[in-house]
């Protein structure tokens, strides 16, 4: 997800500045993620089951912890009005619910006025390297937004794009069937960001699953397993990989804007981000 201020774009994350974890990686890992046959990604896929957990939230409970996620409130003014984006919506605390093992985002319209929710983990869980994943149902329709992101944790000082941001998963309405991953950086960020467009038919129906695996060396991504992107500069410096820091994550349902559209059909309203867990596993 981004978010612009001039031709500065971001995505929803949520940092953490405790419990800083740098997760090492494996050999096999790395290997089954550099290339894009399918070879490659059946070994990376046999490999998941023998990977640790390293933090998960399954969204079992009845609330939001807490202890792991913030929310983030209102329109982003004045600092950031309609989240750099030119975004409508206003998040809320109450645009959610947890129900069944899963956290539901509920992105809708009360007369003129639409909100959704928008929760990070800055400053309680920020990670470096391993598999960061998703499980979740895509809301559609005209003028909705998802995102599964991370952003650096040194945003507040290094400010974006230096900070970098990972987007591990974007979805537009506008554009049915097509899922977004992207790499924000100081070298090319905004419309001119490292990104893969990849076509899914049917994307919108039942859960799937999105994870990038990030090592020293690369990131790379996939949804079901299937290897979407790969970013492995071979010149490395500060403005081109900002990724061997900390990041947070963040979810949230924005509602049109730059990104996710100008025209939005109030018809759809309420859509639901249903996200089943979040897991970072380590990969070694």
């Amino acid at each position: 997800m981004r978010y612009l201020s001039g031709l500065l774009v971001f995505s929803v994350c949520f940092a953490s500045a405790c419990n800083v974890t740098s997760i090492p990686k494996s050999a096999s890992g790395a290997d089954a993620g550099a290339g894009v046959a399918g070879s490659e990604a059946k070994i990376l896929r046999e490999s998941l089951a023998d990977r640790a957990l390293h933090w998960s939230d399954e969204f079992n409970g009845t609330e939001l912890d807490t202890t792991a996620w913030n929310y983030e409130l209102g329109d982003g003014c004045p600092n950031l009005c309609g989240w750099g984006n030119n975004e409508r919506q206003i998040y809320t605390r109450t645009n959610h619910r947890l129900e069944g093992g899963n956290l539901i985002i509920t992105a809708d319209k009360h007369g003129d006025r639409y909100t959704s929710t928008r929760i990070t983990t800055k400053d309680k869980k920020s990670f470096r390297y391993g598999r960061i994943e998703t499980r979740a149902k895509l809301p559609a329709g005209q003028g909705v937004w998802p995102a599964f992101w991370m952003l650096g944790d040194n945003i507040d000082e290094a400010q974006w794009p230096l900070a970098g941001e990972i987007d591990i998963l974007e979805y537009v309405g506008r554009s049915p069937g097509e899922i977004f991953t992207t790499l924000h950086t100081k070298a090319n960020h905004g419309n001119n960001a490292s990104t893969k467009t990849t076509r899914f038919k049917d994307i919108e129906v039942g859960f799937h699953r999105y994870a990038a695996e990030w090592t020293p060396q690369m990131i790379t991504f996939f949804v079901d397993d299937q290897l979407v992107f790969t970013f492995a500069p071979e010149k490395r410096s500060e403005a081109v990989w900002p990724f061997d820091q900390e990041f947070y994550l963040l979810l949230n349902v924005a509602i049109g804007g730059n990104y996710g559209g100008p025209e939005v059909d109030d018809s759809i309203f309420p859509q639901e981000f249903t996200i089943d867990y979040v897991r970072v596993y380590a990969l070694d």
